[in-house]
């Protein structure tokens, strides 16, 4: 291994350490403790250092995103995966995505609530976030029904996820009927 290629392998460890360091403290302290400085702290390097691999905190915030998009795109698809009609891949994929968004609310946020600097629905849209909404799509283009536009659909319904989710955490809604609106939004929105 040349040096140039041990610099970038250990450039690209310390950028995944930031990340996850990040990741970490957002989830046990929220979005708002997660400064350079306690960053820098945690991972034991200096702030000129975290700077040398993003710009600030949204930068940081965008690539937690982007690695909880990848995250929730395999938990999507391995839940639809095992279910054989279009109904069970429905419910299994609206339990997919809440049970995502209550595990990991630090990425859940900086995936749908912060700005982490990424563009949405747009062509320069990073491959993360178009395979996350392709895996919403595969589960829920055969439901959208005869005349209705599968992207379309997938967002309503996604949309409706998002505000389940939303909700739930913020404790406007009784988790005790989460399945229940599972239930009602599979056989209320999905044509089977």
């Amino acid at each position: 291994m040349s040096v140039q290629e041990r610099k970038q392998r250990e450039r690209a460890d310390r950028e995944r350490l930031i990340v996850a360091t990040a990741r970490e403290l957002a989830e046990e302290q929220g979005w708002d403790a997660v400064t350079t400085r306690r960053l820098a702290e945690r991972i034991e390097y200096s702030q000129p250092v975290l700077y040398s691999h993003f710009r600030g905190k949204r930068e940081i915030i965008g690539a937690v995103a982007l690695e909880g998009a990848s995250e929730m795109a395999v938990a999507m698809r391995s839940a639809t995966a095992a279910a054989s009609t279009p109904r069970e891949r429905v419910a299994a994929l609206a339990r997919a995505y809440l049970h995502f968004a209550e595990r990991n609310p630090a990425v859940y946020d900086a995936l749908f609530q912060l700005d982490g600097g990424l563009a949405y629905a747009q062509e320069d849209t990073p491959e993360q976030l178009k395979d996350a909404f392709a895996a919403l799509i595969e589960a829920l283009g055969e439901v959208a029904g005869e005349g209705v536009e599968p992207e379309l659909f997938t967002e309503v319904f996604w949309a409706s996820l998002h505000g389940v989710a939303t909700l739930t955490r913020s404790r406007r809604l009784l988790p005790e009927d989460a399945e229940r609106r599972i239930e009602l939004l599979v056989d209320r929105l999905a044509v089977l």
